[in-house]
């Protein structure tokens, strides 16, 4: 029975694994085998299979033992690496493949590379990449930088072989007459030729003096650098391509081109017989070109506004031919009127009464002065004087005395005037009232008083009289603008007495 259950439970277990359901080894075998090759490729390669790098290549005048996988560096910082060295066929050159990662991407055409040693005295080498100016195009993948612009570092064994025994020993003795040259205090002989804030000093010390005008003029050497360049691309091409038609004129005269240089030997040996005369205009080169620089500076302040205004003439500048097509049947009208038989023969006519107009204008000048006096006498005197309003106590009216000068010629005539149909005729109260008035004759001789009688009492009377002796000097001879004016306000205005 026991032998029966084990073989039953055998059975019952064979059953089961043959219904059991699992992944294919085959299968499980493969995706391990392909997982173990990524997992190499990417161990050896670190780099996506699928992908496209930025790649270009630069051609150096030797490769100077640069290996692949070296790395290319931007300001010291890795931005890719060499992935391929090859010979640039028919010269010596070598032409180095190299992928830049993102990172140090854009690369300008005027780009410049240097093979560089990372181990000073030798060791491995890096390339060194300058990605060039923003102002210039950029390199697109697969392109070349010419040979122009990569350089290779000089090796320690190229300065031994150049440096041989001979040449070694000829340096040194070089180097010490140079600086004994540079140490040595100049004579009294050679003081005497150099200016005076450069005398007494070496030639070291005159050297160091210099190097603070160092900085304006690298600045300007710059700047003219900048400028020879030109301002657009195709410039410096164009400059090249003229001295080129320039060199071929001149080889094809040669004759002339040594004439040119014989004279400009004569020339030289002319200047150099004027050596004093030479030095002493040099020497005032430095002033000049001082002055120069203020003058320019000054100039090209002023040019905006120049161009401003160069601008702005334009459009005249367009109208001028307009304006001369339009004024030249005007001229020719006018020629024809000014003729002999226009207004040419009535000129002639008028020319003796030119004459008499001359004549009256030159004895109508003192009548003009006349006339300014007599202007001058009523703005600064007459009419000031009439402005005035005078005080009289109880008689003032508060107005101008010009205005009560009418006032009285008023009066005068109404008390002209006829009263009644009988004709005209003056009416006059003698007398009546308690209020006894005496009148003299003061200056005047009236033979004897008079005396009346006044309903109300006196107040006076006004202006009171001055007398003969009073009245102002005149002054014939003195213009009347300069007159001063009248004391109005020193005029007594009080009543006058009995005899008054």
């Amino acid at each position: 029975m026991a032998f029966r259950r084990r073989r039953a439970a055998r059975d019952e277990h064979r059953i089961l694994r043959k219904d059991r359901r699992g992944a294919d080894p085959v299968k499980v075998g493969l995706v391990v085998l392909v997982a173990c090759a990524l997992i190499v490729y990417f161990g050896f390669s670190k780099s996506w299979p699928l992908s496209h790098p930025f790649r270009f290549q630069a051609v150096f005048p030797s490769a100077n033992s640069i290996r692949l996988a070296s790395p290319v560096r931007i300001a010291g910082v890795n931005v890719g690496k060499v992935v391929a060295i090859d010979g640039q066929e028919g010269t010596g050159n070598a032409v180095v493949t190299m992928e830049i990662q993102d990172a140090g991407l854009p690369i300008h055409k005027d780009a410049r590379l240097k093979i560089r040693p990372r181990i000073f005295l030798e060791g491995n080498f890096f390339v060194d990449l300058h990605p060039g100016t923003p102002e210039a195009a950029t390199i697109s993948d697969g392109d070349r930088i010419p040979v122009g612009q990569t350089a290779t570092p000089v090796q320690l064994d190229e300065v031994l072989t150049a440096l041989q025994r001979d040449t070694r020993k000829d340096l040194q003795v070089l180097l010490v007459e140079l600086g004994d040259s540079l140490e040595r205090p100049p004579t009294a002989a050679q003081d005497a030729a150099q200016p005076a804030f450069n005398r007494g000093l070496s030639a070291a010390e005159s050297l160091n003096r210099s190097l603070a005008h160092g900085e304006d003029a690298l600045r300007g050497t710059a700047i003219v650098n900048k400028a020879l360049q030109g301002v657009e691309r195709s410039d410096l091409t164009a400059l090249v391509r003229g001295l080129a038609k320039t060199g071929t004129a001149l080889e094809s005269r040669e004759r002339d081109l040594g004439e040119l240089v014989d004279n400009l030997g004569t020339t030289v040996a002319a200047i150099a017989s004027q050596q004093a005369a030479v030095r002493s205009s040099v020497r005032e080169l430095g002033p000049t070109v001082r002055n120069a620089h203020a003058s320019l500076g000054s100039l090209n302040a002023s040019l905006p506004n120049v161009r401003a205004f160069a601008l702005e003439l334009i459009p005249g500048v367009r109208q001028t031919q307009p304006t001369i097509d339009a004024l030249t049947p005007w001229i020719e009208q006018a020629r024809a009127l000014v003729s002999k038989g226009e207004l040419g023969g009535i000129v002639d006519d008028l020319r003796p009464t030119t004459k008499s107009l001359a004549a009256t204008t030159a004895a109508g000048t003192p009548l003009l002065r006349e006339g300014d006096l007599l202007g001058r006498c009523f703005r600064d005197v007459l009419l000031p004087v009439g402005d005035v309003k005078l005080d009289d106590g109880p008689f003032s009216t508060g107005k101008e005395n010009y205005k009560e000068l009418w006032y009285a010629m008023v009066g005068l005539a109404g008390e002209a005037q006829g009263f009644d149909g009988n004709g005209q005729f003056l009416r006059f109260q003698t007398g009546g009232g308690q209020y006894k008035v005496k009148l003299t004759g003061g200056n005047v001789d009236l033979g004897q008083p008079l005396f009346g009688n006044s309903v109300g009492r006196p107040l006076g009377t006004k202006p009171a009289w001055p007398g003969v002796d009073a009245k102002p000097a005149f002054k014939p001879a003195a213009p009347c603008y300069k007159q001063p004016l009248p004391d109005f306000a020193g005029t007594p205005t009080g009543p006058s007495d009995a005899g008054g």
